[in-house]
């Protein structure tokens, strides 16, 4: 008699299973020995999945088949975009089959998205993410550059939408990495395949350690809110990323940020929206585009450096300077 997993790869149907879908399922202390997935010209999908894959089992060898002995589960192999299955237990991720798996607000899955809900908190926990943050960076990871890709792959978001830019989204660009049609060399797609896999991984590994990076600066943030009170001007231990922490706190009184850098202090302002540049208050009209003595002269303040012309952001030598400036760029702001 085949297993189900077996009659649903030769009939293109959709398995479900009675797990709960959201862990990783089959033997636990499973290690496979092949990461499978189809031949020939590679897609986005498939590389970010095994850039997940040969984190979590880095001695697993890929292989890239159509042929039914490999693309059939086996207790040896993971098999993703390719098998015309979903069977986490079983191990074989596709998203190719009728019945194809859906998000639950019913956007559609690729492998990608796939791996990444099943593998992906292993995965976090492999690259050294807390596990206190592992749930919240899978959740924002998921939605910020996991989906675009499940999308862009299943057709259900069109890259020309950006414009001019449609040619620089990432599924695109590591489609450039394809061999050239007459390229006849027997190995030709194997070594692009695992060329464009090195640059796929650097950007997750590059969108996983920003994320983890925010959530450490929303701690930070966080606690410097609380120690300002009602203060209009909020101090940071060194630049990161504030607003989010901001909007977080509901800490609207707020109109700029002070923090050191490199040998100067900044001060800068907040913006009101993530889209668009108005800010909260803008720096005084005066200042705009002076520099060293002309920008003192202009604030009273000695130790003031710079202004941009766009007043968004000043410089100032010492945090004592950095705090005169704020000071009357909220007393400016107030009036």
């Amino acid at each position: 008699m085949r297993s189900r997993v077996e009659v649903a790869v030769r009939t293109g149907y959709l398995v479900f299973t009675e797990h709960d879908p959201d862990k990783r399922q089959g033997d636990p202390d499973m290690t496979p020995d092949y990461l499978v997935t189809h031949s020939g010209g590679f897609h986005a999908d498939e590389l970010l999945s095994s850039v997940v894959l040969t984190r979590l089992f880095p001695e697993a060898r890929i292989v890239r088949s159509r042929a039914p002995e490999w693309i059939t589960p086996g207790s040896d192999r993971i098999i993703y975009d390719v098998g015309g299955a979903y069977d986490a237990a079983a191990q074989i991720f596709d998203h190719h089959q009728r019945g194809a798996p859906l998000r639950d607000d019913g956007q559609p899955y690729s492998s990608f998205g796939l791996v990444w809900k099943h593998y992906g908190r292993d995965y976090l926990a492999a690259f050294g993410v807390p596990e206190a943050h592992v749930a919240a960076i899978h959740a924002a990871f998921d939605k910020k550059f996991v989906l675009p890709v499940d999308l862009v792959d299943n057709g259900a978001f069109d890259p020309s939408v950006a414009g001019p830019l449609a040619g620089l989204t990432l599924p695109v660009l590591l489609e450039t990495l394809k061999p050239a049609f007459d390229d006849k060399n027997a190995e030709a797609d194997e070594r692009a395949f695992h060329a464009a896999l090195a640059i796929a991984r650097s950007f997750v590994e590059a969108g996983v350690s920003a994320a983890a990076a925010k959530l450490r600066a929303e701690g930070l943030v966080l606690d410097a809110i609380r120690n300002t009170g009602e203060g209009r001007v909020l101090e940071l231990p060194m630049g990161m990323p504030f607003r989010p922490a901001i909007i977080k706190a509901g800490a609207d009184h707020l109109l700029f940020v002070v923090h050191p850098r490199d040998k100067d202090w900044c001060l800068t302002g907040i913006r009101r929206s993530d889209e668009g540049f108005e800010l909260r208050a803008d720096l005084p009209k005066a200042w705009a585009g002076l520099t060293g003595s002309d920008l003192e002269a202009a604030s009273g303040v000695k130790g003031a450096s710079f202004c941009h012309n766009g007043r968004f952001i000043a410089a100032a030598a010492t945090r004592e300077a950095a705090l005169a400036l704020a000071d009357i760029a909220v007393a400016e702001a107030e009036q």
